[in-house]
């Protein structure tokens, strides 16, 4: 007889090898979708009759257990013809739903304006799903669905977030009959249209949900211009009739965690690519924000700070690591985010409600006005701070000579370039004594001006940086993770209080090949980040991957930070494509002509020395 601590994952591996939404599971067990969600996450046990039924459906799965109960050990899908698929969720359906949907409405809104439109209709389903999943809970504590829903009714705070009837996407759909009062003066309420239905729904869910105004109801669906509506009804449907589709589920257990920062990505990705327009805006991979979670190793009860938060998604994945890392803690990380624009602020807003964490955001720009500040007027700091910043970004100089928090001079003076050390002068100004952060830079930021005879003012605050100690280390990404640029990217991070096996030592971790060929984008696998995450806070050396390295030998090649500089994969130039080739011979053939320019000036004086000789 199977375990009982294995059914949430024998369920998992069942809806993966047989393809099955979790409704469907449901229909094949003869039971409620809410009883198989409840299952699926370890709420509910299944009786003895419901475990036999659950059995032979594994059998007929050919999902086979190893000998011990699948508490810790993987449940194995296996299926004929075929390689099984992860039971883990994965994006593709939502994007093909996000896709679907925008080209419903393709047209009657310029294609950058198509998120403001979709987005809330995104997080309104989701509210639904999970409405619905909590009334199956309910449902199953009380023995039928009617009297949950009328014990909700009267009871909003049985549910994260109450929704009215109105406002539940099976009565947006049409799909469930909805009485429409009249108003005080006896007229009916009912909308003429699905535009008017949508914004009464989104004003309906603010009503009950106060915390939810200025994020769900950012757009009039029914608003017009020149007497036409912004976005015709009917293409209105299709979007909604796209979001109804059972296969695109957005309830507790059938998403991945950052959803919805991961549905803003997209979209602003495709609309980019359809107008050959970048992005505009610059988000982190989910890979990489789970890998500088894993390499601060978040503890419970920690002060942990976003300074340019975007949707939020790397504050969230630090919570997420630390609920892995310690899955019995009761106190949750302190989360603080900052966000420039408004759309990536709603969103951020979004997302943590979604994940039901507590996150301080505000807007602003950082750089000018940071939020975060003591009753005293100085930067709060916090113990662990990740970012990343608009890259290669320019700045004023004034705006750093005359920084009222006097972040540039004291931490290595000010830059006149571009101004990636200047974010992490920041983010040293905000880290508590004893502190960690985990930046993600352009690799440029780690190589500029060493080596130039000239002085460079961004080199010269990478080499207090270094001399003062703070830098832990830099990772190198593998290239064409990001959205808006083919560019590999690094991670640096920075170490207030480095333990006593890393002092006056910087670990370099090359990770160019740890990819998996995507299109158009590649990705990091989990066991990548997983690998990565343990090679740099080992703190030991590995051939070709990680390079530990003392201060002085950084200060021999004049603060050149480049992880290829230092761990070696001397295979890859022998695999190297020929345009990547011919680019290399370009740059060895300009620097020669340098070097013999530099000789000739320096043995000109010489030459005619001699000839006065």
């Amino acid at each position: 007889m199977t375990e009982i601590a294995s059914v949430p994952r024998l369920l998992q591996a069942i809806r993966a090898a047989l393809d099955l939404t979790q409704a469907e599971l449901a229909e094949r067990l003869d039971v409620s979708f809410a009883t198989v969600n409840r299952w699926e996450g370890g709420a509910n046990r299944p009786q003895r009759a419901q475990l036999a039924k659950i059995e032979a459906v594994a059998e007929e799965a050919a999902v086979k257990y190893g000998d011990a109960p699948l508490t810790g050990d993987a449940v194995v899908p296996r299926r004929r013809g075929r390689q099984a698929k992860s039971a883990a969720p994965t994006t593709k359906p939502m994007e093909q739903m996000l896709w679907d949907a925008a080209c419903s409405i393709r047209g009657e809104k310029d294609a950058p304006k198509f998120k403001d439109y979709l987005l809330p209709l995104l997080f309104l389903k989701r509210l639904s799903d999970v409405f619905d999943d909590e009334i199956g809970r309910l449902a199953e504590e009380y023995g039928d669905r009617e009297v949950a829903i009328e014990i909700a009714d009267n009871d909003h705070s049985l549910l994260r977030f109450y929704l009215p009837p109105e406002s539940r996407w099976a009565v947006i759909s049409g799909r469930a009959p909805y009485d429409w009062p009249d108003d005080e003066r006896g007229r009916t309420t009912r909308p003429r249209d699905i535009g008017e239905h949508l914004t009464k729904a989104v004003r309906g869910v603010v009503r009950f949900n106060p915390t939810l105004a200025g994020v769900i109801d950012i757009v009039d669906f029914a608003a017009e211009r020149n007497a036409e509506r912004d976005i015709n009804p009917a293409k209105l449907s299709g979007v909604v009739e796209t979001f109804s589709d059972p296969r695109y589920r957005l309830g507790l257990a059938d998403v991945q965690p950052d959803f919805l920062g991961r549905a803003y990505e997209y979209l602003l990705r495709k609309f980019a690519e359809g107008s050959g327009q970048s992005a505009g805006e610059f988000f982190t991979p989910t890979e990489v924000g789970f890998l500088m979670a894993r390499i601060l190793r978040p503890k419970p009860g920690q002060t942990c700070h976003d300074y340019a938060c975007g949707s939020a998604g790397l504050l969230i994945k630090l919570q997420l690591v630390a609920n892995e890392f310690d899955p019995t803690a009761r106190v949750p990380l302190k989360l603080y985010g900052q966000e420039l624009q408004a759309e990536s602020y709603a969103v951020a807003r979004m997302n943590a409600i979604i994940h039901d964490m507590d996150v301080d955001l505000r807007r602003g720009d950082t750089m000018i006005n940071p939020k975060f500040r003591t009753p005293s007027g100085s930067l709060d700091q916090f113990d662990l701070v990740v970012a990343n910043p608009m890259w290669n970004q320019p700045f004023s100089a004034s705006l750093l000579e005359d920084d009222p928090y006097d972040r540039f001079n004291k931490n290595g003076g000010t830059t006149s370039g571009k101004g990636d050390w200047a974010w992490l002068q920041h983010t040293l100004s905000v880290l508590k004594d004893g502190g960690r952060a985990a930046v993600v830079l352009d690799t440029g930021a780690v190589t500029r001006g060493s080596g130039s005879k000239n002085e460079d003012k961004e080199r010269n605050i990478r080499k207090w940086f270094v001399d003062q100690d703070l830098i832990e280390g830099v990772i190198l990404l593998p290239d064409n993770l990001f959205y808006n640029t083919t560019a590999a990217g690094v991670i640096v991070v920075l170490n207030k209080r480095k333990p006593e096996f890393k002092k006056g030592m910087i670990t370099f971790v090359n990770g160019k090949k740890r990819f998996t060929k995507g299109k158009p984008k590649n990705h990091l696998a989990d066991d990548d980040v997983a690998d990565l995450a343990r090679l740099f806070n080992s703190g030991e050396s590995a051939e070709g991957e990680v390079a530990i390295i003392d201060l002085q030998r950084v200060a021999d090649v004049d603060y050149n930070l480049s992880p290829s500089k230092w761990a070696h994969q001397a295979e890859a130039a022998a695999h190297a494509e020929l345009p990547e080739l011919l680019a290399q011979l370009d740059e060895l053939t300009i620097e020669d002509t340098n070097l013999t320019a530099e000789l000739l000036r320096v043995l000109g004086p010489l030459a005619e020395t001699g000839t006065e000789r």
